[in-house]
């Protein structure tokens, strides 16, 4: 069964409330993750990649040095749709997730350790 492409409104509404570092651009969803360096970049692109994997929905990467950038629609659609948000969200919890209070130490959020860096 092929996805229903989601009107703008709803995306942008969607973009505001739950992921606000994300954008519509086109027919596409796009996130800019700065990173520390070539292997931050790598370490973020694979990460993505197994949520890609897992759910059989496969974002177009652009790596570079110093950053990731993601761009996320639905072929079959024409469009964004409601796997597109769900799958911005999940991407956006795993790499924006930081350890402060909780049990890890993990990379500093800021710092020569940081490989994700703050929006």
């Amino acid at each position: 069964m092929t996805p229903e492409a989601l009107l703008d409104d709803a995306i942008t509404q969607s973009l505001t409330r739950d992921l606000p570092h994300w954008r519509l651009e086109g027919n596409a969803l796009r996130r800019l993750y700065r990173v520390n360096g070539f292997r931050s970049a790598l370490l973020v692109a694979n990460a993505i990649g197994h949520l890609a994997e897992t759910t059989w929905h496969h974002p177009d990467l652009s790596i570079s040095w110093g950053k990731v950038e993601v761009s996320l629609w639905s072929h079959d659609a024409g469009g964004v749709t409601q796997r597109d948000l769900a799958l911005a969200q999940r991407i956006e919890e795993m790499i924006a997730w930081r350890p402060a209070n909780s049990p890890f130490e993990g990379s500093a959020a800021s710092g020569e350790n940081a490989y994700v860096l703050p929006d």
